[in-house]
């Protein structure tokens, strides 16, 4: 791993510690985007909104796999979905997880092309 610069402390979002259920909500969050398949809807709806035939295509994962996933996603509050005549359209919530995810993947962008770290 490449060495870090000195980095400032991050500031802080919040005037007080979170409580536990803040943590515990944090954590839930990302254990669902611990699962690549729910990571890259979640990369693909960064972009927009969309139907379930294009995220399968995006993600090239099943169909069935696909509303699976995004059930979850929806039932844990990530996603919206409204019907559109007989498509379903989802959609992120909100900009906080949009910047989750495209800050988690620009790490990862750094961490496999070798690219130096930043603050």
């Amino acid at each position: 791993m490449p060495d870090r610069q000195e980095q400032a402390p991050a500031p802080q979002l919040h005037h007080a510690a979170p409580s536990t259920e803040q943590f515990a909500t944090a954590a839930a969050v990302f254990a669902l985007l611990a699962d690549q398949t729910r990571l890259q809807l979640l990369w693909a709806l960064a972009e927009g909104e969309a139907d379930v035939t294009a995220l399968a295509a995006a993600t090239e994962a099943a169909r069935p796999a696909v509303s699976q996933h995004l059930a979850k996603l929806r039932l844990a509050g990530l996603v919206n979905s409204r019907r559109e005549g007989r498509r379903v359209v989802y959609s992120m919530t909100d900009g906080h997880l949009r910047r989750l995810v495209l800050e988690a993947l620009s790490r990862a962008d750094h961490q496999v092309t070798g690219e130096p770290w930043h603050a």
